[in-house]
């Protein structure tokens, strides 16, 4: 897979997206389009996502090795180096988890949540919930639109404060902008990006264009404000609980916060992911 750059004027080089065929385009052509149904969204996202994390596992380093074949023939392959996990920014980047899990059935997932600040327009943090050892693994970043750059900046910032090092992190997003590339890779410039597609840029109101509207929101069919507003419930009731209730509230996965939100809002459908391995 050659970086974009080699094919896209400006974009960094730690860059790197899907080979653009037609099957390819035509995926992208249906979850673009406003009209397509709710059951097809879902499906031809998960085919994308699913090519996306494949890719991005082609980027983890291997190591030689050897193995006996049934015939008793020696063969001289390699076997990937270390162990990875994936760590997905809620709320879009948990729809990534499942294409992860069908090609590395074992693999741990982590959860970070991050919303904009009101007051300052900034990137904040509400919750993570990351493998103890994840300082020892190669990371699959996982959120499907990259616009600002913002959440996926923050994301990396609380990574390394866990003891990752930038390098050992793969960012795998389904539709980027330039704008947030430029942003992130001059931020990050060793961390790889796997991306799907780059669009042509950002509106006036920092949307990608073209675009596929709100991902979480046409896989939910909650908006984005609903759900903001449902996570500002939970975490409020979090703060008002006395010191050993707040530690058992935060100690709960992220899981339960989305029932509640879920239950609360009547969602169409309720994404139970199994707990991390």
């Amino acid at each position: 897979m050659a970086s974009a750059s080699a094919s896209s004027a400006g974009i960094p080089p730690s860059v790197f997206t899907l080979p653009h065929t037609a099957q390819l385009e035509a995926l992208y052509t249906i979850i673009r389009d406003k009209d397509t149904s709710r059951g097809d969204f879902l499906f031809y996202s998960d085919r994308i996502i699913r090519l996306l994390v494949e890719e991005g596992l082609n980027h983890l380093p291997v190591l030689p090795k050897t193995v006996q074949t049934p015939t008793g023939a020696t063969y001289e392959g390699v076997g990937f180096e270390g162990k990875i996990c994936g760590v997905s920014i809620l709320r879009a980047g948990e729809a990534m988890e499942a294409g992860l899990r069908e090609v590395c059935r074992s693999v741990r997932i982590g959860k970070i949540l991050i919303q904009r600040d009101e007051e300052t327009a900034q990137a904040k943090l509400f919750y993570s919930k990351l493998p103890p050892d994840i300082e020892k693994r190669y990371v699959l970043l996982l959120d499907p639109m990259l616009a600002t750059g913002g959440s996926a900046i923050k994301a990396v910032e609380v990574l390394k404060e866990h003891g990752v090092p930038e390098e050992r992190i793969i960012f795998v997003n389904l539709i980027a902008s330039p704008e947030g590339l430029k942003n992130f890779c001059t931020k990050y410039p060793t961390t790889k990006v796997i991306t799907g597609w780059i669009d042509e840029g950002l509106n006036e109101k920092a949307y990608i264009i073209p675009g596929l509207g709100d991902f979480g929101e046409r896989r939910s069919q909650l908006s984005a404000e609903e759900y903001e507003a449902g996570v500002e419930e939970v975490f409020g009731r979090a703060r008002r609980l006395r010191p050993r209730e707040r530690r058992e509230e935060e100690r709960s996965e992220v899981e339960s916060i989305r029932r509640e939100i879920e239950r609360d809002f009547l969602f169409v459908r309720a994404i139970d992911s199994p707990p991390p391995l």
